[in-house]
């Protein structure tokens, strides 16, 4: 997808995965809106690489639309990179007994599973409203993780939410390649993002050597490498790609 004369929309742009999606295209001399939520660090950031920031929650259509908006003031929205997620831990049946939490289940779904269904839908609404350019209107890269596959005990509610997002790629892509957009997923597995900044720099490295090659952590500027190339391969489309340096999670 060539990007010129377009903008694009990095959800989870205040750190990690999205931060650094969002640097790689700002970098570019793409115009790009950064999301997050309204309590994040999103508009100093923006303000930092020189881009635009849209509060919201991925889960709130309006919210969302109106992010949306503001990308297309600035130049026909043709990317999107959606990196917007969170975990917690659930287990089927707790230590004491006690079924595992309903309500804290929906809630990953909600932002991790609708949020991206929510997310995709609405960009794409406006991309198949593009003019075609090099016979396409527009790329859609979003993110899974490797817990789709290899989800460990307690991620029941982010593993469940993952494969989902996994499971609607192809068809999103079958969906929407009539209108000429492309929909492409990222699996990560074990990066070197904020949501790992509660553990020790010894359990961080702990899990770094447990990659089998390069055996340490992943970077934020590699996933944002590899949505960058997806967005210039015309030929990647409907295809879940893992990112993960050949890990294959255990149990525990």
């Amino acid at each position: 997808m060539d990007l010129t004369g377009g903008s694009a929309l990095v959800t989870g742009a205040a750190s990690g995965l999205g931060r650094a999606s969002a640097e790689a295209l700002v970098a570019r001399g793409v115009p790009v809106v950064l999301v997050d939520l309204p309590s994040s660090r999103g508009a100093a950031v923006a303000a930092d690489m020189g881009a635009h920031f849209a509060p919201a929650d991925v889960t709130d259509p309006t919210a969302v639309e109106a992010a949306m908006e503001r990308a297309e003031e600035l130049a026909p929205l043709r990317a999107l990179v959606h990196c917007a997620g969170r975990g917690a831990t659930v287990r089927v049946v707790d230590r004491d007994g006690s079924p595992g939490s309903l309500d804290t289940y929906r809630s990953i779904i909600d932002v991790n599973l609708i949020g991206t269904f929510n997310v995709l839908r609405l960009a794409a609404a406006r991309m198949v409203r593009n003019e075609p350019v090099e016979g396409e209107r527009g790329v859609c890269v979003l993110t899974a993780s490797v817990a789709a596959w290899e989800g460990q005990i307690g991620q029941i509610p982010y593993a469940s939410a993952k494969a989902g997002v996994v499971g609607m790629t192809l068809v999103a892509a079958r969906d929407l390649a009539r209108s000429l957009v492309r929909v492409t997923t990222i699996a990560p597995g074990i990066f070197d993002t904020p949501i790992l900044d509660r553990l020790s720099g010894e359990i961080k490295d702990g899990l770094g050597r447990s990659v089998p090659h390069p055996a340490r952590l992943g970077r934020a500027d590699e996933y944002a490498a590899l949505a960058l190339h997806i967005i210039d391969n015309a030929m990647l489309n409907g295809e879940t790609i893992r990112l993960d340096g050949a890990v294959r999670m255990q149990a525990r």
